[in-house]
């Protein structure tokens, strides 16, 4: 249980997907201007890693590791070089699914973050979180917590940066930091800021 916690706090801080690996800027930037459009991106995010990193962890073991297949009388089938186009599939598939659940049995939600569910299907941190879980041969409970922390940590990034924007949108700011650029400057400033927790896991 320790290791499984151990590893939701290394995911969510320490390889926080947007500002360790400079992933799923896109949205990250974009949906960063409120509070509330924030939350609801980082709430549809975890939500949807959380799920998709555990299942693409039983696609690409029941159906593309090496010896997958060894029930059926093929043990040397190995279709691990189609796991990108089958974590899509899946990510895709989930997203999809989810929305239209949403839609038809919770609308107050889906009226509340129903729009960035469409986003998450080529959101490259949620499918980098899967490729993550084969590279580093995570188990299913270990590639569900995974998925959770890496969701949670790219939700806090994204309200963080979303609050300071607010903030210094009544700011008197130079003419080249309006808009994006301070932006991308806040964003630096948060990835050394999260830098410190690799620093504290490492001593």
């Amino acid at each position: 249980m320790s290791d499984l916690f151990a590893l939701f706090l290394r995911s969510m801080f320490v390889e926080n997907m947007p500002l360790s690996f400079f992933l799923g800027l896109c949205t990250f930037l974009a949906l960063s201007r409120r509070v509330e459009t924030a939350l609801g991106l980082g709430v549809a995010v975890t939500f949807v890693m959380g799920l998709t990193v555990p299942l693409n962890r039983l696609v690409y073991d029941l159906l593309l590791a090496p010896g997958a297949w060894g029930w059926a009388g093929y043990p040397a089938i190995d279709l691990s070089y189609l796991a990108l186009l089958a974590f899509i599939g899946v990510i895709a598939a989930t997203v999809q699914l989810l929305e239209i659940l949403l839609q038809r049995f919770v609308p107050t939600i889906h009226a509340a973050f129903g729009s960035f569910l469409p986003l998450l299907t080529v959101q490259c941190a949620i499918l980098a979180g899967s490729l993550f879980m084969v590279e580093r041969r995570y188990d299913l409970a270990e590639s569900t917590v995974f998925g959770l922390g890496a969701g949670a940590g790219f939700a806090l990034a994204v309200v963080l940066l979303a609050a300071i924007r607010t903030r210094l949108a009544y700011a008197d700011l130079p003419a080249g930091l309006r808009g994006l650029g301070v932006a991308f400057l806040l964003t630096g400033m948060l990835a050394l800021g999260f830098s410190a927790f690799a620093q504290m896991g490492a001593s």
